[in-house]
């Protein structure tokens, strides 16, 4: 997003005196409110007297030297899911609307309240966290950047997080990732979306869907405003992000399942990258990785997100269930058939999985595969189920693999001006983030060239 400032070069104007916080928040603000935006589907909630309150604390704190970091009174947007004190947290969901507002902010939420971020709203999202596309039947669904007019899917689970980052309403947004849900959205609107190492970001004070393989991270405009929100939100030491050399890179193409089905548009563009990153220098190797093929067997009575959101739905959902979106109400309800003992072999069986895939994928810096099988399809045809089965299942597929080996991966746009989003994701073991973005710094410049 070359027109776009980043989180560096904002830091930078509100250094240099070239801007103020209350400016930015202004300028979201009124983005946010333009009728011919997507500011009305993209937010839940404004925060707009707030965030002008904590704009105009950080710049009189920045006036006396006393900013809380270099990045203070820039606006960011919070997903749904995230509790922040005062207010009601809804998940994306009617049947939450009377809940009682949250007695405190979530960890992460407070952490960049504490770097200085300034919190402008919050976001839409698929109800429950429980879709890769981004549709939600009860708040509308924000369009995505693909074709506006026509109007295409903006990604899922962290829809207007994303939308928010796309348009301008935002300079960062928080969301979460169970099975893609920050890189889904990412690699949908030609934006960056990071699913960090799970344990590395604390996950109280966000309504789950799976504890499991439910993962908090950003979505920004480039690789380092991830790095930077990220390392907030594992309350890390912020660092110079130092891109590692192309030349020598040791990259790995799974030919197990995730390449399997991709649309043409995403085809093509992954082995334009791919050529693109050899001429540089990269050692690309593609490999057969059987570990991926234990994954969808694996999710047959629903897997993680049935059997751990039926937990937490049980109740509510007896009460309340008329009002939930019955697409999502049916996959929670997959979980009501697991036993004791299905959960217990599929604990088993992803402690097997991790090991295996560690051990596999040891040799090589990253995995490169399409973040999504699939390009953005349009709002229209996701009123038939059987074509949002298909698209559902096709956006999640390749994001799922890696959260299932508990993984860290990040999905960049590398489509052209003017061609559809397409995202193409690099991907580790856990405990390899800081590697990861290292890489993903170096690719960003090339890929898209």
């Amino acid at each position: 997003m070359p027109d776009m400032p980043t989180l560096g070069s904002l830091a930078a104007d509100l250094e240099g005196g070239r801007t103020t916080a209350r400016a930015l928040v202004d300028e979201c603000l009124a983005k946010i409110a333009d009728t011919d935006g997507e500011g009305v589907r993209a937010f839940l909630h404004v925060d707009a007297e707030a965030a002008i309150e904590a704009a105009e604390a950080m710049d009189r704190l920045r006036e006396v030297k006393a900013a809380p970091s270099p990045f203070a009174g820039i606006p960011i947007s919070i997903k749904d899911l995230f509790d922040i004190k005062g207010q009601v947290t809804r998940a994306g969901s009617r049947a939450l609307e009377d809940s009682a507002p949250a007695a405190v902010d979530a960890p992460v939420v407070a952490r960049l309240r504490r770097a200085g971020f300034v919190v402008i709203g919050r976001t839409n999202m698929t109800e429950f966290a429980y879709s890769g596309i981004g549709i939600n039947p009860h708040y509308g669904t924000p369009k995505g950047a693909w074709q506006r007019g026509t109007g295409h899917v903006p990604g899922g689970s962290s829809s207007g997080a994303a939308v928010s980052v796309l348009d301008g309403m935002a300079h960062g947004a928080l969301g979460t990732d169970t099975g893609g849900s920050c890189r889904i959205p990412a690699a949908y609107n030609g934006i960056v979306g990071f699913k960090p190492t799970q344990r590395r970001v604390p996950l109280h004070g966000a309504v789950p869907l799976s504890s499991t393989l439910d993962s908090i991270g950003p979505l920004a405009r480039t690789v380092n405003c991830c790095a930077v929100l990220d390392a907030v939100l594992a309350n890390e030491q912020v660092a110079p992000l130092r891109p590692r050399p192309i030349g020598g890179m040791r990259l790995a193409v799974p030919t197990t399942v995730a390449l399997d089905d991709l649309e043409e548009a995403v085809a093509k563009t992954f082995e334009r990258a791919l050529e693109k990153l050899a001429r540089e220098g990269a050692l690309i190797e593609r490999i057969a990785v059987p570990e991926f093929l234990d994954v969808a067997p694996m999710s047959v009575k629903g897997g993680f997100a049935a059997a751990e959101s039926y937990a937490w739905h049980r109740y509510l959902i007896v009460a309340k269930g008329d009002i939930y979106d019955p697409r999502v109400a049916g996959r929670i309800m997959r979980g009501e058939s697991q036993s004791a003992a299905d959960y217990i072999d599929l604990i088993n069986a992803r402690k097997s999985l991790v090991a295996r895939a560690s051990a596999r994928l040891a040799p090589y810096d990253a995995l490169v595969l399409p973040t999504t099988a699939n390009t953005p399809p349009r709002i229209a045809d996701m009123k038939d189920d059987q074509a949002f089965t298909k698209a559902n299942l096709l956006s999640l597929r390749n994001c799922t693999l890696i959260n299932m080996i508990d993984g860290c991966g990040i999905s960049l746009p590398f489509h052209r001006e003017g061609e559809v989003p397409v995202g193409l994701m690099l991907a580790a073991s856990g405990g390899s983030d800081r590697r990861i973005f290292e890489l993903a710094a170096a690719m960003e410049g090339v890929i898209r060239v």
